[in-house]
């Protein structure tokens, strides 16, 4: 017998009985959709966290912190800092495209009544581009400037309180009370003394306690006054007041700058971050919070890592992150797949009790057939043919409706998270879609492989004689 006779008699016996053919089906349906639909919950997480890291910087970049040296009985002084020499060092290695210092200090920002706490983020201009920063206005800072370029982050203006009722407009009422691109701020570069003022002898010996040891007045010595210095945003990144990401609760800016402002700030006293003697002075070189190194492929991310460690650093990698993160997603992946497998187990279920049926409901058109001289093979052939059809055509509707469902969660969560992202929670990329076709046409395969062998087994005799 021809395949193109099996196809179409497969056809026409599914067609006879219609309610039931289509209630097989729909089995199919719903477990393609419901496998689909909870596979792409782990998928569309795991790209949004792919996501995260490349708006970030990339999985091909390296966090360089301070570490003790190598030797965890070293002393205090053999302590590794990142400087200026330390940068040279990190660069000389092989697979390494760039390496930008980043320096970090706390900043008060302030508009009338209105104050936010933030964090300075200073690197060079290679540093920015390492960092990919997408603006909504604006250019990032060059590495020379006249003054200090601010680049805001985009939920900074949602976090201006009102010092006099320690209210915050925008959480409170909607309402933002800074407009960046217009208004000008005031920026103070030493909060621990705006808020709490410390006092310093007259001589420049160290600062000393804010209290008398013996009375509760402040004491008589000078007090060091947190100057206000009036700037203007330079850009903004892009992103609504609400659309939190790593760098959205920075101001970044211009590191020379910003050294060059906090030497004045901090005259004869240590600046915000810097490590000191044992007398409290400053040490003589500038010492960054990390350095940022860019690797020139992942495949040397692990190796570079380790390289750094042994030197006596801590590092911090995306890559390695990913890779933990990675399993987690995975396990998540396999209990979501599992719950949807269960119904398509059912589905599987449906399908060898209907080509049972249809066996019981053919016994005597199978005998017929082996009598005229219809091969065993031939019927057995049919009988898969039939079952493939209902996990076919179920697959292919299955893999439609799940679009629906995966767009409906996009819509739901999306409004609910209120990011804005056009990344949604929910991913369908095409490989899914043809591996969930192929499992459907698989399982209905296999349900229906036992009642072919059964057919194939049928006594011509008796199954013409079985009414």
């Amino acid at each position: 017998m021809r395949w193109i006779d099996l196809f179409l008699m497969s056809g026409s016996n599914l067609r006879r009985r219609k309610l039931r053919t289509f209630l097989t089906i729909l089995g199919v349906i719903i477990g393609t959709a419901s496998v689909v639909a909870m596979l792409s919950l782990g998928l569309g997480m795991q790209r949004s966290m792919y996501q995260d890291i490349e708006n970030y910087g990339s999985l091909t970049t390296l966090s360089i912190f301070p570490g003790e040296g190598g030797d965890e009985k070293t002393s205090k002084s053999d302590f590794q800092y990142i400087t200026d020499d330390t940068i040279l060092e990190l660069a000389a290695f092989d697979h390494v495209k760039s390496v930008a210092p980043v320096y970090q200090s706390d900043a008060i920002f302030i508009k009338g009544k209105y104050e936010v706490y933030s964090t300075l983020f200073a690197t060079t201009q290679e540093g920015f581009r390492a960092l990919n920063l997408d603006l909504k206005w604006g250019e990032l800072p060059p590495d020379q400037a006249s003054h200090l370029n601010l680049i805001f982050g985009n939920t900074v203006i949602a976090d201006f309180y009102d010092t006099k009722s320690d209210a915050t407009p925008y959480y409170d009422d909607g309402e933002l009370v800074v407009d960046l691109q217009k208004d000008s701020l005031f920026m103070i570069l030493d909060p621990e003394n705006y808020a709490r003022p410390f006092y310093q002898a007259v001589d420049d010996e160290p600062i000393l306690d804010r209290y008398n040891s013996n009375s509760d007045e402040p004491s008589p010595e000078i007090q060091i006054k947190a100057k206000k210095y009036a700037v203007k945003a330079d850009g903004e990144l892009k992103g609504g007041p609400e659309a939190w990401s790593t760098n959205s609760y920075y101001v970044f800016c211009n590191l020379d700058s910003l050294r060059n402002m906090l030497k004045k700030e901090y005259k004869n006293r240590p600046l915000p971050g810097q490590p000191t003697t044992q007398s409290g002075k400053p040490l003589k070189e500038f010492a960054y919070t990390y350095a940022q190194v860019k690797v020139d492929d992942i495949k040397n991310v692990e190796s570079l890592s380790k390289t750094y460690r042994d030197m006596g650093y801590e590092v911090q990698s995306e890559a390695e992150w990913v890779a933990q993160m990675k399993n987690e997603m995975r396990v998540i992946q396999m209990v979501l797949g599992g719950i949807g497998a269960v119904s398509l187990l059912v589905a599987a279920i449906g399908i060898a009790n209907t080509m049972m049926m249809a066996i019981y409901e053919r016994t005597k058109e199978i005998g017929v057939m082996k009598v005229i001289g219809c091969s065993l093979k031939n019927i057995k052939q049919m009988f898969l043919i039939e079952s493939a059809f209902i996990g076919l055509i179920g697959g292919i509707i299955g893999n439609i409706i799940s679009f629906g469902i995966s767009a409906i969660i996009n819509a739901v969560t999306g409004d609910m998270m209120g990011t804005g992202s056009t990344l949604g929670i929910s991913y369908i990329p095409p490989w899914l879609v043809l591996l969930a076709l192929g499992i459907a046409t698989f399982v209905g395969v296999a349900s229906g492989f036992f009642p072919a062998l059964r057919a194939m087994r049928l006594s011509p005799l008796a199954a013409i004689r079985n009414e």
